[in-house]
Order: C-alpha cells, then sequence, then structure tokens
C-alpha cells in the first residue's frame, strides 16, 4: 500500500443485543432482527462512504489548543468491504 491510500473501511456482520448488526472498527450500528437486513444495511453503508462529496478546507482544534487547518479532497474515498464470516 503507497502512502497515499489508506486501509479499507470494514463492516462486518455480528450478532449483537439480541439480533444483528454492523460493526466498523469497534463501533456497532443499529440491531436489526436478522442477519440479511444487517448485511443490507451494511451493503448500502459502504456504498455511501464511497461516493464523493466537496472539495473543502476543515477546521479543527487538538487536544493541546492547537488550530490545524486540512485540505479534504471530495473524490478521496475509502475503499470499503462487507465481511458476513457468520
Amino acid at each position: 500500500m503507497s502512502e497515499t491510500e489508506t486501509e479499507p473501511v470494514v463492516y462486518r456482520i455480528v450478532e449483537h443485543d439480541g439480533g444483528w448488526a454492523y460493526k466498523v472498527g469497534n463501533v456497532f450500528s443499529e440491531t436489526f432482527r436478522d442477519r440479511d437486513s444487517a448485511r443490507a444495511a451494511a451493503k448500502r453503508a459502504a456504498r455511501e462512504q464511497r461516493i464523493s462529496g466537496e472539495t473543502t478546507d476543515i477546521q479543527f482544534e487538538d487536544v493541546t489548543g492547537r488550530w490545524h487547518v486540512e485540505h479534504s479532497d471530495g473524490a478521496d474515498r475509502p475503499d470499503t468491504w462487507v465481511v458476513d464470516e457468520t
């Protein structure tokens, strides 16, 4: 992977809270009553993650109180995967 490439965003289908959900990193989606519904929602979210947006500058303050400005290329979208290992 080159320096400009990013890791893919992985949506994992998992059992959660008495039903099924998708999980990205340590964050769960809402709970769905069945695995097929969770998988369909994950595929929809993954598709939307790849849609280009506007190119803009982003301003944010870090934990030390310093302000930063970054240029965000609206076409720079990650690869996404949906993984259902169950």
